[in-house]
């Protein structure tokens, strides 16, 4: 064999050896997980922000004007509403709480968004939806008509509450 040949063949050997202990040491040193442990998933303060969300890190972010003149005018998202306990959704621990709330007609309910994460009021039945709220912002909307509400988050779809409105 000519020794450049040969160079060539330590070196393609040595890439790969190279590169599978790469590959080992990346899957965690070759160890086999428990397959009985349960995945985690950890939402702390250091998250990044919501992929393709504008405004995120915005707290206590506000509507434009041509975004609140379009929405209901029974709805408004502000970033310092201070709501009454009887009225009052926290988001918090991406879940809302309390998950159901019964309100007379006629009542402002206010949402405020206790996460780091931006999240959305929005009715199953569209008669209300948020903008996207940053930390500490708040959405309010005024129940009218007695009936029962279902809302979601829209970022997060896996969070829901309702509101039920008597007479």
């Amino acid at each position: 064999m000519t020794p450049v040949r040969t160079r060539s063949r330590i070196a393609a050997a040595a890439f790969l050896g190279a590169s599978s202990m790469l590959l080992i040491a990346a899957c965690g040193g070759g160890s086999t997980p428990d397959k009985d442990a349960a995945p985690t998933i950890d939402f702390h303060q250091t998250a990044g922000p919501t992929p393709g969300f504008p405004g995120h890190g915005m707290t206590g972010m506000a509507p434009p004007a041509a975004t609140a003149a379009a929405q209901a005018p029974s709805g408004a998202a502000s970033p310092s509403a201070a709501p009454t306990a009887a009225n009052a959704v926290n988001i918090q621990n991406f879940a809302f709480a309390p998950a159901k709330l019964t309100v007379p007609a006629g009542t402002t309910v206010t949402w405020t968004n206790k996460d780091e994460e931006p999240h959305t009021v929005a009715a199953n039945d569209a008669s209300f939806h948020s903008p996207g709220m940053g930390t500490n912002a708040t959405y309010t909307f005024t129940f009218t008509k007695p009936g029962t509400y279902e809302y979601i988050c829209t970022i997060h779809p896996f969070m829901h509450g309702t509101v039920v409105v008597t007479k």
